[in-house]
């Protein structure tokens, strides 16, 4: 259970209720890096709804369900490109390490941004 003094899940060294736990709340992310991270952290807390919220709606799916067994462990970021508070669009490179009781691994992305009407969107990533 995630309080908002812990630790944030998306590694960032605050506390979860200065990070991502007001974005969770209904908040808009700043910029496209503090989007991406809210998602890992959605991932890493089973929040699939929020992720849904802020998957663009051009290429969102219609529902997500979240593996309950893979834990979201750690979330590195390595690149971003534009994503700023007055850039429409970003590009975040991240890797993630996930794990469950019989397999562990990490997922490397790259992801587009869009912000609309003042909130970020994830539109799509490319696995590397």
């Amino acid at each position: 259970m995630v309080t908002d003094e812990s630790r944030c899940p998306c590694l960032s060294g605050n506390p979860y209720g200065e990070c991502c736990g007001p974005l969770h709340g209904g908040a808009a992310a700043p910029t496209a890096e503090r989007l991406m991270r809210s998602r890992f952290s959605a991932f890493a807390l089973g929040l699939p709804e929020y992720l849904l919220l802020t998957w663009h709606p051009r290429t969102r799916p219609e529902d997500l369900e979240l593996d309950p067994d893979q834990r979201w462990t750690r979330l590195d970021v390595l690149s971003t490109r534009s994503g700023g508070p007055f850039d429409s669009r970003g590009t975040v490179a991240f890797r993630a390490w996930w794990r469950s009781d019989t397999e562990h691994g990490t997922l490397e992305e790259t992801s587009e941004f869009v912000r609309e009407g003042g909130r970020w969107y994830y539109v799509d990533g490319a696995v590397s």
